[in-house]
């Protein structure tokens, strides 16, 4: 492996982690609607499917399911009904404008982490596009007989690179808690989310493959 080539995979991963996407979508409302601790969780559920997706793609599955293309496509379309359910759920929740105070911590009801860690993982799992990043990428900065234990490490450290980001953008949420509780504030958040997570569907749902 070349540090070089490490080291601009790296640059490029960062480039495009910062490009809003659905994981940051549903982490952003997440974290509005119930406070850091399910923000944190929604954090590690999209890391941990990025690295499902990224094991898949070193072990050589990730081919066999984007040359498969009913299964693809099923997946694809599973993406796609996601992203339209929370990006309703958001509208609705905007419609609304029925919001408890945010609780700290420690006052988390429970099943909050479960339930940020379910949406963030299926948000980004049920994305063949985040699989075909992988297939695409990875041989441009590894090669293309590059042995498994590279190919991992080039796509873990593109997870964990995504979790740090989205673990700053949890904190700054949260520190910005006094602002973003006002109800009139997070009913144009939750509506603006529920446009950007309308958006990312229809663009999965009209993407070529």
């Amino acid at each position: 492996m070349s540090w070089s080539n490490y080291a601009s995979f790296l640059v490029f991963a960062a480039v495009l982690i910062l490009i809003p996407g659905p994981d940051f979508a549903v982490v952003t409302r997440n974290t509005l609607a119930a406070g850091r601790r399910r923000g944190r969780w929604s954090a590690i559920g999209v890391t941990a499917s990025n690295a499902v997706q990224g094991v898949t793609a070193a072990a050589g599955l990730g081919a066999l399911i984007v040359r498969s293309q009913p299964l693809f496509e099923a997946i694809r379309w599973a993406g796609v009904a996601y992203l339209a359910y929370l990006g309703v759920q958001a509208w609705r929740s905007a419609w609304r404008g029925d919001y408890p105070p945010l609780a700290g911590d420690a006052a988390a009801m429970p099943g909050q982490a479960l339930a940020g860690f379910r949406q963030g993982f299926l948000s980004n799992v049920t994305n063949p596009k985040v699989l075909a990043f992988y297939l695409a990428v990875l041989p441009q900065f590894v090669g293309g007989a590059a042995p498994i234990g590279v190919l991992l490490a080039f796509a873990l450290s593109h997870a964990v690179l995504g979790l740090a980001y989205l673990l700053v953008l949890v904190a700054a949420l949260d520190r910005a808690r006094d602002l973003l509780s006002r109800r009139r504030v997070r009913r144009w958040l939750d509506g603006l989310t529920g446009v950007a997570l309308l958006g990312f569907g229809a663009r999965l749902a009209t993407e070529r493959t």
